[in-house]
C-alpha cells in the first residue's frame, strides 16, 4: 500500500508510551485543528463566493481570497506531513501563463485547485473528527485508569486500558487515511504532470527546430557571402588564363583547362549544399516563390498551385520547401513521369498547412523501400506532421503532407 512502509516505521510499538506513537498522536491531533481551521475558511468562502456571485466584483475578490487560501492551506498540510511524519509529499506543478486573467482561468479550470479544495473539505470532517475521537481515547482512558485514585473501585480502570492500548491503533488509522488523502490530493496529478512535461518537450523541440533554422540561415549566408564568392572569382580567372593561353606549353594549358573545369564543378555542387541547408529565397520572399523556384528547374513540367493566405511558422515553411524539393527529385529520378503537380494551402480553420504532390508515373513508392521517402517521414513527423502515400503498381502516385501551423 502507499502508505504502509511510511506509517509502520512511525508506529512501531503500539504502546501508549511508545515515541512513534506520541508522534502519530501529535500529527493527528494537530491536523484535525488545522483542518478544522483552514477547512471552516474555505467553506466560508465558497459560500461567500456563491452568495455574491450577482456582483460581480466582490465576487470575484472572493473567488481570488479563496483560490489563494486554498493553495495556501495546502501547502501548509504538506509542510505539516513533511515536520510531524516526514512524510515528503511534492507540490503539483503550475504551467506558466502570460497574464492573471489566463492565470485566473487556468486556476479555476485546475483539477488541481478542486483535488485541493477536496482535500481542506476531508481534513474539516473526517480529519476533524478522526483527531477528536483520538484525543477523547487518551483523555477518557487515562481519566478511567485514575479513578482508583478518586476513591472509586469498579471496572473503569479496565476500561481505561483497553481505551488506552486502543487510542494507537484509532491515531494510525486516522493518520493512514490523512496520508492517503493527502498523497492523492495534494501531491501532483500524474495526468496533469505527463502532460506538462510533454508540453515542455514541444517546447524543447521547437526551440532546437529554431535554432537549428537560424544556424543553417547563418550557415547559408556565410558559404553564399564567403566561399561561393572566392569560388566564382578563382573560375572567372582560371576562365580568363584558359582564353589567353594558347601561347602556354600543352602541359600547363590542361592543367588550367582541368583547373578551371574543377572550379565550375565545386561551385555547382556549393550552390546545391547552400540551396539543401537553407535556400535564400525562402528566407526573403517565402514559400510561394520558393517553390515557384523549385517547380521551374523540375525535369519533369511540373503545375504549382499556392493558397498561401500568410506565412506559415518558419520551421514549417522549411520542412514543405525541403519536402517538395524531394519529392520533386523522386520523380525525376524513378517515376518515368510526364507531369506532376503540387498544390499547397493554408487551411487558417485548423491551422495546418496541406501539400499535396502528384505525379502520373510508374508508381510502387513505398517508404520502406527506400530512404528517400523514409526520411520525408521523418522530417514531416519533427513538426508534428504526417504523411501518407498513395502508390499502386501503375500509378499514379499521390503524396499528402498535413502539417500543423503554430505561430
Amino acid at each position: 500500500m502507499i502508505f504502509s512502509t511510511g506509517l509502520r516505521r512511525l508506529t512501531g510499538s503500539h504502546a501508549p508510551w511508545s515515541r512513534a506513537t506520541w508522534r502519530v498522536t501529535r500529527h493527528v491531533l494537530v491536523g484535525g485543528v488545522v483542518g478544522v481551521v483552514t477547512g471552516s475558511v474555505v467553506v466560508t468562502l465558497v459560500v461567500l463566493t456563491a452568495v455574491l456571485s450577482v456582483t460581480v466584483v466582490f465576487a470575484l475578490g472572493t473567488a481570488l481570497t479563496l483560490l489563494s487560501c486554498v493553495h495556501g492551506f495546502a501547502a501548509l498540510q504538506r509542510s505539516r506531513f513533511a515536520a510531524l511524519l516526514d512524510e515528503h509529499i511534492p507540490a503539483p506543478t503550475v504551467p506558466p501563463q502570460d497574464s492573471w486573467a489566463r492565470r485566473l482561468a487556468a486556476d479555476v479550470s485546475s483539477e488541481t485547485t478542486w483535488r485541493q479544495l477536496s482535500y481542506h473539505l476531508f481534513a474539516l470532517t473526517v480529519g476533524g473528527a478522526g483527531a477528536a475521537l483520538v484525543a477523547l481515547a487518551w483523555a477518557v482512558g487515562a481519566l478511567l485508569l485514575a479513578m482508583p485514585l478518586l476513591g472509586r473501585v469498579g471496572s473503569e480502570p479496565a476500561i481505561g486500558v483497553v481505551l488506552l492500548f486502543a487510542a494507537p491503533w484509532l491515531a494510525r488509522g486516522v493518520a493512514a487515511a490523512d496520508l492517503v488523502a493527502a498523497r492523492a490530493l495534494l501531491g501532483p496529478d500524474v495526468r496533469a504532470e505527463l502532460a506538462l512535461r510533454v508540453a515542455a518537450v514541444e517546447r524543447s523541440r521547437a526551440d532546437l527546430m529554431a535554432a537549428a533554422d537560424a544556424e543553417r540561415r547563418r550557415i547559408e549566408r556565410d558559404l553564399h557571402d564567403g566561399m561561393q564568392q572566392r569560388l566564382v572569382s578563382l573560375a572567372m580567372n582560371l576562365g580568363i588564363a584558359r582564353a589567353g593561353g594558347d601561347g602556354l606549353p600543352e602541359p600547363l594549358r590542361e592543367a588550367i583547362v582541368r583547373a578551371h573545369d574543377d572550379a565550375k564543378q565545386a561551385l555547382t555542387e556549393l550552390r546545391h549544399i547552400v540551396r539543401g541547408l537553407f535556400p535564400a529565397v525562402l528566407d526573403d520572399r517565402g514559400l510561394d516563390a520558393a517553390l515557384s523556384g523549385i517547380v521551374a528547374g523540375s525535369p519533369v513540367p511540373t503545375r504549382l498551385h499556392a493558397d498561401l493566405p500568410r506565412r506559415p511558422p518558419v520551421a514549417v515553411e522549411a520542412v514543405a520547401y525541403f519536402v517538395v524539393a524531394e519529392s520533386l527529385a523522386n520523380v525525376a529520378k524513378h517515376a518515368s513521369a510526364t507531369r506532376a503537380g503540387v498544390d499547397v494551402r493554408l487551411v487558417p480553420e485548423r491551422p495546418e498547412l496541406r501539400i499535396v504532390i502528384t505525379d502520373d508515373g510508374v508508381g510502387g513508392a513505398r517508404p520502406e523501400r527506400g530512404t528517400g521517402l523514409r526520411g520525408l517521414a521523418q522530417r514531416v513527423s519533427s513538426v508534428d506532421g504526417t504523411l501518407t502515400v498513395d502508390s499502386p503498381e501503375g500509378g499514379p502516385t499521390t503524396i499528402v503532407v498535413v502539417l500543423p501551423c503554430v505561430w
